[in-house]
């Protein structure tokens, strides 16, 4: 499945200024949304070193986001049980 990934937060963290806030916005190809924001340790690192750490910290909940998807839209056929 493709996925595309947009940041749409980039921020100092509002409660601990050595984090920065990091918000990603992942469409799927049916244009399926799935928002999710991680706070990541700001370090001497760069923002595209800061936005991998997002998303490693957030990839078990966007794993899970496209599991919860696999069957949606599918169409089921009750008399052979299977989908078509």
């Amino acid at each position: 499945m493709s996925l595309t990934y947009t940041i749409d937060k980039f921020e100092t963290d509002g409660e601990d200024a050595t984090k920065t806030l990091i918000g990603l916005k992942i469409t799927d190809a049916s244009g399926n949304i799935f928002i999710i924001d991680k706070k990541v340790t700001t370090g001497s690192n760069s923002d595209e070193q800061l936005v991998t750490a997002a998303q490693s910290a957030a990839q078990s909940e966007i794993d899970a986001w496209v599991v919860s998807r696999a069957n949606i839209g599918k169409i089921w056929n009750p008399t052979d049980k299977k989908f078509e």
